[in-house]
């Protein structure tokens, strides 16, 4: 047998002479590598989400963010994320070293995470989680954010806040890990940093202007079912596959995930008949992915019974969230933090009081593990307290401190310019739209004409809210945008009463006419 080769980057053997996948099971491969595409297809469900749940002249910019920050998690994962995150030779206790950097010394040893699988396996099943936690974050930037500047944050937010939540919960040596958390599939470093991080980012970036926000409600409720579905399917992968093999412990985390997830989904319904006397879809999607979230850290670790009460709880508690923004007077507006945050947290706590010893020990490998307060183990109540506090707090302020460090940055502020905001942030920051025909304001109208115009005429839509014309108008006395790049404000509209401008002597001399001029 080879015993080293540093120039293939493997770990011990060459696998030019040595078969690598001896030590593992196919089928266990197999179900990894497909989960990973079933959570890899949970990225473009978030934009579908994100995107239904906007105004339609933002729709495009959410998808656009949302996958382009699956290119920057790729491009820092493979250089260093996965060693910050997931190396087993470190021993600080709060964040990996550069060991396995750009995969160096990363092939077909026992992952650090689950000796049924190799770790240049487990290193791309990982990355996905990175990447759907990214999607969830850059939510934030809805309909007031710049794009690039984000991007720049989330490369750095993936390094300084993902990684090391991630190690001190998975990582050999991280101290939640030995301290005896239990956090299944990502209460953490997904859940909790995706939500306390959006938090922050909204903190920074302001309010939505309110002037903009009359008569506000999502513009495309299909798109928000089908993101729903994707994300559903993907979080069978998400928690089943965190069993890291084909086993008993992977079927008992789906059966919980769907337990949780349609308990949660009917008591999100119930709570809003209760004010509006009608049956939400848009309801239906919340409950779901709130009773998903908090079975991402419990389903591998609670039994299927806990995971009914976890439903309901869950429902509740995210649904009362959503009033947390107006409290404290910060614009979450996807409410990111209402749905992961205390969805992670209150699966987070569950595990303290309902995990089991025989449900973790369903992979064949954790068979001896501690459970909860009701399998006698009471110290894993305030355990799970603990980390609860610290991931929240610590997302919270480094994602803060990140996100206006780059607003800082001349060039790389993160909000877009109120005539920006106005537009839209697909005509703004992109020049392209969700739909063929997209009106700038949803209530702009142009008034009907009995003559059909001829080709080359240009005609200035009016807009139906006066508090929108009056933003316009403004935004052109105040000369170019004041954010490098950004689309100018069309030209002021005439009066309610006359007639659109058109451009040919024909159409003047008829509008004068019109004017009794």
């Amino acid at each position: 047998m080879s015993t080293s080769d540093d120039s293939s980057g493997n770990v011990g053997t060459d696998s030019a002479v040595d078969n690598l996948n001896l030590p593992f099971n196919a089928g266990d491969q197999a179900y990894i590598l497909v989960s990973a595409a079933m959570v890899l297809l949970m990225v473009p469900g978030i934009a579908f989400l994100y995107s239904g749940l906007a105004r339609r002249k933002s729709a495009l910019s959410l998808i656009w963010v949302t996958m382009m920050s699956f290119s920057v998690v790729v491009f820092q994962w493979y250089f260093w994320g996965y060693s910050l995150a997931l190396s087993s030779t470190a021993t600080n206790g709060f964040i990996g070293n550069l060991d396995k950097f750009g995969l160096r010394n990363t092939l077909g040893a026992p992952s650090p995470g689950s000796p049924l699988v190799p770790e240049l396996l487990y290193s791309f099943y990982q990355m996905q989680f990175c990447a759907v936690t990214a999607a969830l974050v850059i939510g934030a930037t809805a309909e007031r954010g710049r794009v690039i500047p984000a991007m720049v944050f989330i490369f750095f937010w993936a390094t300084l806040v993902y990684c090391p939540v991630a190690y001190w919960a998975w990582g050999a040596n991280g101290w939640g890990f030995k301290y005896g958390v239990l956090d299944y599939a990502g209460g953490g470093p997904v859940e909790i940093g995706s939500g306390a991080s959006a938090l922050a980012y909204s903190w920074v970036l302001g309010r939505r202007n309110e002037k903009m926000m009359l008569n506000f409600r999502p513009h495309n409720i299909s798109l928000i079912t089908l993101g729903t579905i994707l994300l559903w399917f993907g979080w069978l992968g998400f928690n089943g596959g965190s069993a890291f093999g084909a086993n008993l412990r992977a079927a008992m985390a789906c059966w919980n995930s769907c337990l949780t997830a349609m308990f949660a989904a009917m008591t999100w319904c119930l709570l809003d008949y209760r004010l509006a006397k009608k049956w939400s879809l848009v309801g239906w999607c919340s409950g779901t992915i709130s009773g998903l979230v908090a079975a991402t850290p419990a389903s591998g670790v609670i039994t299927p019974w806990a995971s009914i009460i976890l439903g309901v709880v869950a429902g509740v508690a995210c649904n009362f969230s959503t009033k947390i923004k107006f409290m404290i007077g910060i614009d979450d507006a996807l409410d990111v933090f209402a749905e992961h945050a205390i969805g992670g947290m209150v699966g987070l706590f569950f595990n303290g009081f309902f995990a089991a010893d025989y449900i973790i020990g369903l992979d064949g490998v954790n068979m001896g593990a501690t459970g909860g307060f009701l399998n006698h183990h009471w110290r894993q109540l305030y355990v799970q307290v603990a980390y609860i506090v610290a991931a929240t707090a610590y997302a919270f302020v480094v994602s803060a401190i990140i996100a206006k460090l780059i607003d800082l940055v001349p060039g790389l502020h993160l909000r877009a310019s109120e005539e920006a905001e106005l537009l839209g942030m697909d005509d703004d920051q992109h020049g392209e739209f969700a739909y063929d025909y997209v009106r700038r304001d949803y209530l702009a109208w142009t008034p009907a004409e009995q003559e059909q115009r001829e080709d080359g005429a240009v005609v200035i839509p009016q807009h139906g809210i006066a508090g929108h014309q009056h933003l316009v108008d403004c935004s052109r006395r105040a000369g170019p945008a004041s954010v490098k790049g950004t689309a100018s404000a069309p030209a002021t509209p005439p009066s309610e009463h006359e007639p659109p401008l058109v451009v040919g002597e024909k159409e003047a001399e008829h509008a004068r006419q019109l004017r009794g001029e």
